[in-house]
Order: C-alpha cells, then sequence, then structure tokens
C-alpha cells in the first residue's frame, strides 16, 4: 500500500542551487515506527521529517533515516518549516517546533528563490578536551595528525560529534574516510558523527564535511547542527560567533548554512538559518 504523500524540498541551497534533498512528511497517527522508517528507505533521501499538526502552535516533528529515528536534525527542521510555511500560504511565520521533547523558536520567510527559516538551537555543550587520536577516530577520517590544525573538541546540542579543524581547503577535499572503521569508532565513543572543517583567512566562513555513518549517513550535504556547534566553539576560542559554512562540493550538491553563537546565563546558545528550494510533492511507491 502506498504511504502519505511525500515533498521533497532542498534544504540549505547555496544561490539557489544544490542543497540536500530532504523529505518532509504530514504525520498519520495510523503509522509505526517501521512504517516511518520504510518511507524513509523508500525517499532515497538522507533524512525524512515526520510533522504531526495536530497541535498547530507548535508541531511535533520527528526525523528518520534509513537506519532510524533521530533525536534531532538541524536541515530537518529547516525543510519542515520551509514546508509549513508553504502549506499556509503565508509569507512570514514566526513559531515553535517540538522535538525529542525540546522546544525550538522558528522564524520562515518567502524569498524569491525559496523559504529562508532560521531556528534557536539551543545550549551547546563543548568539552574541554577529545583526544581522537587515541581511539583511531583520525586514522579512519583518513587523516594523520599533521593534518589537525588545532584541538579536535566534542561539541553537543543534545547529541555528540567531533569538530575536527583541518589545515586547508585541498586537505578536506581530498579526504577519503574508512567508513565501517568509522561508524565502529564513533558508536563506541558515543559520537554521532565527525565534523571536518578548514576555516578561511578571515575564520569569518568555513567549508566543512559531516561524515556520520554510525547513523547510517555516510557524509552529509548539509549538516546545520554541527554548523551551530562550530559556531559555539568559535565564539568560545576566538571570540567570533558568526560563521557561514558550506558543505556538499564533494557531493555536487553545493549547500550552505550560516550560525550566530552567544553568550547566554545557560550558557552558549546558536541561531541557524538556511533557505529552501521547494520542489513538487511525490508519493512514494
Amino acid at each position: 500500500m502506498a504511504g502519505p504523500p511525500v515533498e521533497v524540498v532542498n534544504a540549505c541551497t547555496r544561490n539557489g542551487e544544490g542543497g540536500s534533498p530532504t523529505a518532509v512528511v504530514i504525520d498519520d497517527a495510523s503509522l509505526t515506527d517501521d512504517d516511518r522508517r520504510a518511507i524513509a528507505r523508500r525517499t532515497g533521501t538522507s533524512h525524512t521529517a515526520f510533522i504531526d499538526t495536530s497541535t498547530a502552535d507548535a508541531p511535533m516533528v520527528r526525523f528518520f533515516t534509513s537506519a532510524g529515528e533521530l533525536t534531532n536534525c538541524g536541515h530537518g527542521i529547516i525543510a519542515a518549516q520551509a514546508v509549513l510555511l508553504h502549506r499556509s500560504g503565508a509569507t512570514e511565520h514566526h513559531g515553535r517546533q517540538r522535538s525529542a521533547g525540546r522546544i525550538f523558536a522558528t522564524t520562515a520567510i518567502r524569498r524569491r528563490d525559496g523559504v529562508e527559516v532560521w531556528f534557536d538551537q539551543g545550549v551547546i555543550a563543548l568539552a574541554e578536551h577529545a583526544d581522537a587520536t587515541g581511539g583511531g577516530i583520525i586514522a579512519a577520517l583518513g587523516l594523520q595528525r599533521a593534518d589537525i590544525a588545532a584541538d579536535v573538541r566534542v561539541a553537543s546540542p543534545g547529541t555528540p560529534r567531533l569538530l575536527v579543524p583541518l589545515r586547508d581547503h585541498p586537505t578536506l577535499l581530498s579526504m577519503q574516510p574508512d567508513f565501517d572503521r568509522l561508524a565502529t569508532e564513533c558508536r563506541r565513543l558515543g559520537y554521532l558523527g565527525c565534523f571536518t572543517y578548514a576555516l578561511s583567512p578571515t575564520a569569518r566562513t568555513a567549508a566543512a564535511r559531516m561524515f556520520a555513518p554510525a547513523i547510517g549517513v555516510t557524509e552529509d550535504i548539509a549538516n546545520a547542527n554541527s554548523v551551530g556547534c562550530l559556531a559555539a566553539h568559535l565564539l568560545d576560542t576566538s571570540g567570533n560567533g558568526e560563521i557561514e559554512v558550506h558543505q556538499g562540493d564533494t557531493l555536487r550538491r553545493p549547500s550552505s548554512i550560516s550560525a550566530s553563537a552567544t553568550h547566554t546565563g545557560s550558557g552558549i546558545v546558536a541561531r541557524i538559518g538556511g533557505v529552501v528550494g521547494l520542489g513538487p510533492p511525490i508519493v512514494p511507491g
């Protein structure tokens, strides 16, 4: 039996092109989690967002990959909010979204090239030290110690991941991770994945690649939550919490995500934004 209609949008496009194909489904109470995983597999996208619209003031959104449910997905939030604005016919919306027991403040604004979405990521926990070499993660990434530009750091907006600074852009582009080994190491150490990045000379922009084979995503076209984590790290270490990150070039799907981090009484928080290109709805077979 065919599943519910699926809308596939391109989250976090760059100059109107590329972006991460993300499936968005208006959730059906009759669906089981097995059904949701099956829909995620059939869409062929890395992530699928399921929106429960029964509570209009703060819709519940759940995220699935082909491997199972995620507690959070940054570019999935951006995709879901763009679809909700598009369905409403409005030009702008300021609202809230619930996911995994958390509430995210969101803003969606219609533009000529799609929908611009921002969301408040919340507090980001930064570990003081992270030794990724002893556990074999650096080797699993296909890197040498000399390829690492500064200290590797653990950052968590709810799920920990490694931030791995590389010495230059060519090193980033030439990476060839051992995905089986990387998945094993990340699962053993409790990391979602590894966000590798190379800062520009001004440190206002960066190029990045996100590898998360432990959750079934070998390489992410766009990883918004990790960009927020990077903004938090940069604020903590340099005082500059503004960053625009380009991803997806090695996958021929250029993406762009912006983030702004600030200090609060609760810790460092980040606000994350990207533009969504809307496509026609499809029905999975």
